[in-house]
């Protein structure tokens, strides 16, 4: 297998497992949010304004993501985003299933959304830009379809565990996944120079 075609199919596999987390953590909030909120003292009237500013904060940090991200993946490259913004994401992920206050609930909720916002973006582009043209679509379609699979393992997640579980699994498996993503390039990295 040539270097080229070993590079290109490390990288559908990094933004497709790194697309599963993103699509388990952007719906597990909304599968978790009643459970979290009322385990955190919110009472059954303040649910739904409290959830709605969660939510609010997240697509926050998502909105300040898209922008970071996209510089930072112009002048720094593709790869570093896409790393960069899986360790961020689940680093707060994670940290969602500790906390003990509303506040840092929206804490955690806005920097997984600012390291969100920059996986999906960086991993396409790095997929559309390695790829030839003709089969470019096959390397998007295999991105999607593993984030689906995120989203369904989200729902028997959440409806299996408690909600602090259910977070920091989700957090276990961005770490994974970059263990993973390593080993592959530190794998790829040794071969070639044999």
């Amino acid at each position: 297998m040539t270097s080229k075609r070993v590079q290109i199919i490390l990288a559908v596999l990094a933004a497709a497992l790194g697309f599963f987390v993103d699509a388990y953590d952007l719906i597990l909030y909304s599968i978790v949010r009643v459970q979290s909120l009322s385990g955190l003292g919110v009472g059954p009237g303040q649910l739904l304004n409290v959830g709605v500013d969660l939510l609010n904060a997240q697509l926050l940090g998502m909105l300040v993501g898209g922008i970071v991200w996209g510089v930072w993946g112009d002048r720094f490259g593709r790869r570093s985003v896409l790393f960069g913004s899986i360790i961020l994401y689940s680093a707060a992920t994670f940290a969602n299933g500790l906390i003990h206050s509303v506040n840092a609930y929206m804490l955690c909720r806005a920097v997984a959304g600012l390291g969100l916002a920059g996986e999906l973006g960086a991993g396409i582009t790095l997929v559309s830009e390695l790829m030839p043209a003709r089969i470019r679509g096959y390397g998007t379609m295999v991105v999607a379809a593993v984030g689906v699979l995120g989203v369904v393992t989200a729902s028997l997640i959440g409806d299996s565990f408690s909600w602090r579980q259910a977070y920091m699994i989700g957090g276990g498996l961005g770490f994974m996944l970059l263990l993973i993503g390593n080993r592959k390039i530190e794998y790829r990295i040794l071969n070639n120079k044999s």
